[in-house]
C-alpha cells in the first residue's frame, strides 16, 4: 500500500532529509586518494549520530555498516573497508537516517582525484539523469513517467541503467511501496499525488546493465566489471512542484 504523508509527517522527513544531506557532504568533502572506505563510514556515522538522528543501513536485514560504499565497479550496497581510494577511482556513497520515525536516503557518486573524461561524462549523465527523473515526479503523472525519463537520457547518452535494483518508496520504513524502476515506458503505474515520497535512484553502468553479486552477499558488481554511478535523492510529491527532501 502506498502511504500519503501529512505536513506533519513531511517535516520530519525533511529532519531526517536534512541530516542525510549533511553526512553526505561531510563525506564528500574527505573523498580523496589514500582515504579507506571504513574512515569515510565513521566520519558518516559520527557525523548522524552529532544530530540526534540513527544511522538507518546499519543493521538493515543485516548490513554492518553506517554507509554504502561502492568504489568502480561496484553498484551498491559495498560494504566499508580497509579499501584504499586511488587516484582515477569513483565511489558511490549511500546514506540513510532515521528520526522522529521518518528516514531520508540519498546517494551520490564522487570523482577520486582526477577521473578520465569517460568517467566524468558517467558521473554527468547520472546525476543529470536523477534530475531528469525527478522533473516527471508531480501530481497526475504516472509512476513510470519518472522511470521512462531516467531511462531515455541515459540511454541516448550510451550508457545502460540497471534493472535488478530500483528506488522505492519512503517514510516511517526505508523501504515502503512503490518499488521505482528506471526504466520502463511511460503511462504506467499509479498515479501519483501529492503526499507521496519517493527515493528515486538512477544506477547507470559504462557497460552493460546485468550485475551480480560478490560472495559477501551485499556487493553488487557489473558483470563486465565496468564503472557504475549512482546518485539518489528523497523526494516528495506536492500540489506544486517536486520537493527534494534530501537537500541542505
Amino acid at each position: 500500500m502506498i502511504t500519503l504523508k501529512t505536513d506533519k509527517e513531511l517535516a520530519y522527513m525533511r529532519d531526517a532529509g536534512r541530516v542525510v544531506a549533511g553526512a553526505l557532504k561531510e563525506v564528500d568533502s574527505a573523498v580523496k586518494p589514500g582515504v579507506t572506505t571504513a574512515e569515510l563510514d565513521r566520519l558518516a556515522e559520527s557525523f548522524i549520530i552529532a544530530r540526534g538522528a540513527r544511522p538507518a543501513f546499519k543493521g538493515l536485514y543485516g548490513f554492518p555498516s553506517t554507509i554504502c560504499a561502492s568504489p568502480n565497479e561496484q553498484v551498491v550496497h559495498g560494504i566499508p573497508s580497509l579499501r584504499v581510494l586511488e587516484n582515477g577511482d569513483i565511489i558511490s556513497i549511500d546514506v540513510g537516517a532515521e528520526i522522529n520515525g521518518f528516514f531520508g536516503d540519498s546517494a551520490v557518486t564522487v570523482p577520486v582525484g582526477e577521473v578520465d573524461d569517460d568517467t566524468g561524462l558517467l558521473l554527468k549523465v547520472t546525476e543529470e539523469s536523477l534530475y531528469v527523473g525527478i522533473t516527471q515526479a508531480v501530481e497526475g503523472n504516472r509512476l513510470s513517467d519518472i522511470s521512462h525519463a531516467v531511462q531515455k537520457h541515459v540511454e541516448n547518452n550510451g550508457f545502460s541503467v540497471v534493472r535488478d535494483y530500483v528506488g522505492h518508496g519512503i517514510g516511517r520504513s526505508m523501504h515502503e511501496e512503490p518499488q521505482v524502476p528506471n526504466f520502463g515506458r511511460a503511462g504506467r503505474g499509479p498515479r501519483l499525488q501529492a503526499g507521496m515520497t519517493l527515493a528515486i535512484e538512477p544506477m547507470v553502468n559504462m557497460g552493460t546493465h546485468e550485475v551480480a553479486t560478490l560472495p559477501d552477499n551485499w556487493t553488487v558488481v557489473t558483470k563486465d566489471m565496468k564503472k557504475s554511478a549512482h546518485f539518489e535523492h528523497t523526494v516528495a510529491i506536492t500540489e506544486d512542484k517536486p520537493e527534494i527532501l534530501t537537500r541542505l
